[in-house]
């Protein structure tokens, strides 16, 4: 027996002898002949690489069928997402306009004497501190230069400053060109408004030729003092901060523009107006604390020596 496995050539004659043996046994088993067992042998790992090809290829199909019919599925909820967005900005945009219109019609009931021409902003200019917007509507409208601009709860925005026949440009009251006569609600204290030229914000407001005796505190509202071109009462803004003019003859505030001049979405001109009229506008109930109420810093004004 061992010389018998140490010879390869006695082992391979031994398995080709048991092989041919088994494949007797299993042709008299199945009816099949030798051949075509040993055909079915070799042949069997390629069918078996078919087969696992044809299911790898009915995977990948099924994968792309599907994944097209998710991306048509994707496209359009996207579609319906946009749509229902665009709704909700319409509401919000509808909600925001009627809210504006019923505050407006407030400003008009307190003052009957106003005639109100609405108008959307359609363009801003904002360069070397012209603080300016173009409106959509103009001269066929009523607008003319020289009318006022308001909020819906008559807040001052401007001035008309051009017209066309479809649109206007009104200067805010941001800019430096404008000057407006306001006066110190709890004082009456007056003084002329200008923007435009605060060194580091130039979002706010300057009042000038305050008398320097004036008492001036945090939050007092300013009104427009009354002109042919600005109804009395209208509201300007409030006092954040005060000081002595250079001179040190006259005081100064500086004020918190009362419109949200860079988030309008629409203005109200005044296109008729009793100038004798101070104007009501609605009122909220006001809020106070400490540090909102407390009277602002007085400076002292300089010394000179000669």
């Amino acid at each position: 027996m061992k010389n018998l496995f140490s010879n390869p050539r006695k082992v391979i004659a031994a398995l080709v002898a048991a092989a041919g043996l088994i494949l007797a046994v299993i042709s008299g088993i199945t009816g099949n002949s030798i051949p075509s067992l040993l055909g079915q042998a070799v042949a069997a790992p390629f069918k078996a690489v078919g087969a696992a090809m044809n299911g790898m290829a009915q995977t990948y199909y099924s994968y792309m069928f599907r994944y097209e019919a998710l991306a048509a599925e994707n496209e359009v909820l996207e579609e319906r997402i946009a749509e229902m967005e665009d709704v909700a900005r319409e509401a919000d945009s509808i909600s925001r306009e009627n809210e504006r219109l019923i505050q407006a019609q407030e400003l008009m009931d307190d003052n009957p004497d106003f005639v109100l021409v609405d108008a959307y902003i359609i363009g801003w200019n904002t360069a070397n501190y012209e603080y300016t917007f173009i409106i959509n509507r103009g001269l066929t409208s009523g607008i003319q230069t020289n009318m006022c601009a308001v909020t819906a709860e008559g807040q001052v925005v401007g001035l008309v400053t051009y017209a066309e026949d479809n649109f206007a440009e009104i200067t805010t009251v941001l800019d430096s060109t404008l000057e407006i006569s306001g006066t110190i609600s709890s004082s009456g204290y007056n003084g002329m408004i200008q923007g435009g030229y605060v060194d580091g914000n130039d979002t706010l407001l300057r009042m000038n030729y305050l008398p320097s005796s004036s008492i001036i505190r945090n939050n007092d509202q300013v009104v427009t003092a009354g002109s042919a071109v600005y109804p009395k009462g209208l509201i300007l803004g409030s006092v954040v901060d005060a000081g002595f003019e250079e001179t040190g003859v006259a005081k100064y505030a500086l004020l918190n523009p009362a419109a949200q001049i860079n988030s309008l979405e629409q203005v109200f001109i005044i296109t008729s107006f009793t100038s004798d009229q101070t104007v009501t506008t609605p009122t909220e109930p006001e809020q106070t604390t400490p540090e909102t109420t407390a009277p602002v810093t007085e400076t002292t004004a300089p010394q000179t020596t000669g």
